[in-house]
């Protein structure tokens, strides 16, 4: 039932104030003409502080992830879609089909209430497209100079897929490494508007959910041992972690590694490793030599994953070592990004 409210919500002039936050009318009148309006679905519409979901069969999945990017919109993507996609593809590299998601709001005291509706849009839209709705949620607000805008955190739940076991444990000497496509795209375009840089290929974010990409890499190749999507930290800590967890040691190749040339031209700029920077919509597999070209094959038949390559190979080393076998013949180290070069990306 609605409210009354004695004013409409002024979407296009008005701000977020403390009352917005407080538990009264004005707070009701957000969610109702803004939250609700643009997220609105089955499990939300039943108005209780949790949602009641039907029964799932297989083992659950769950996954969550504060975003607090700063500028809130950047080239390809806004905190709204990209909160969407983080968590639905930190469920999807489990080996699960992501099912639902959950949304909390931190709004900073005088946010404009028209890229408030903007964001959530597009967080709506990008849920839509992924076909994982938003079924329950919270809002706060806190005071002028004590956030930057709006803080999301997501938290999704998902069903793993029957017959797959993939995790960051698994790797094994002689297995080979992939990726989807370029590197570093979301992480420099990020950059590209808080450093003001222009290149003649402006650098465009690849946030995307990556759940149908995976669901048909892993139909074409279940015996695919380890999925991660290299976000904060990029391609470096991300094999870094998996040779931790796995015991073992990876062997890059330079020449096979791909780089936009505008990501990598802005990193020579700005002084960073492109091997550092995240990307929002790219997965690394990890699987058998005998099964690479299949997952290759799969990953190619995907519109996000049509430039997958492989790009090296699980060796046995005890040391945990990443090494890249550099363009000159030599190698060196891939180590862990020391640090934050790049704080408020994701």
């Amino acid at each position: 039932m609605r409210l009354p409210h004695s004013h409409p919500l002024d979407l296009e002039h008005g701000r977020i104030d403390l009352s917005h936050g407080a538990g009264g009318r004005a707070m009701a009148q957000l969610i109702e003409d803004l939250f609700a309006r643009e997220l609105g679905n089955e499990f939300l519409a039943q108005g209780d502080d949790g949602a009641r979901l039907p029964a799932c069969t297989g083992p659950l999945v769950m996954a969550t992830d504060a975003h607090v990017v700063s500028p809130l919109f950047f080239p390809g993507g806004d905190i709204g879609c990209l909160s969407v996609h983080g968590t639905i593809n930190d469920v999807a590299v489990m080996g699960a089909q992501p099912l639902y998601l959950a949304a909390s709001f931190v709004l900073e005291e005088g946010l404009p209430l028209a890229g408030l509706a903007r964001i959530v849009a597009s967080m709506a839209a990008a849920a839509r497209a992924a076909g994982v709705p938003v079924v329950t949620g919270d809002t706060k607000v806190v005071e002028r100079g004590k956030a930057d805008g709006v803080f999301i955190t997501t938290t999704g739940v998902g069903v793993r897929l029957a017959g797959i076991d993939v995790s960051g444990a698994n790797a094994r000497p002689g297995d080979a490494v992939l990726v989807s496509g370029p590197l570093g795209d979301h992480g420099m375009a990020i950059m590209s508007v808080r450093e003001n840089l222009a290149f003649d290929a402006p650098i465009v974010s690849d946030t995307a959910a990556l759940h149908g990409l995976i669901a048909d890499l892993l139909a074409a190749a279940p015996d695919v041992r380890v999925l991660r999507d290299p976000t904060r930290g990029g391609l470096a800590a991300t094999l870094n972690e998996i040779a931790h967890q796995s015991g073992v040691g990876i062997v890059l190749d330079e020449a096979a590694i791909p780089v936009r040339p505008a990501v990598a031209a802005a990193c020579e700029l700005l002084g960073l490793d492109p091997l550092d920077i995240a990307s929002e919509g790219r997965l690394i597999a990890i699987c058998p030599a005998a099964g690479a070209e299949r997952a290759l094959a799969a990953l190619r038949a995907h519109p996000l994953g049509t430039e997958a390559v492989r790009i090296g190979e699980v060796i046995a080393d005890e040391r945990r070592f990443v090494q890249m076998k550099t363009r000159f013949g030599g190698r060196r180290m891939v180590d862990w990004l020391a640090g934050d070069a790049l704080p408020r990306i994701c």
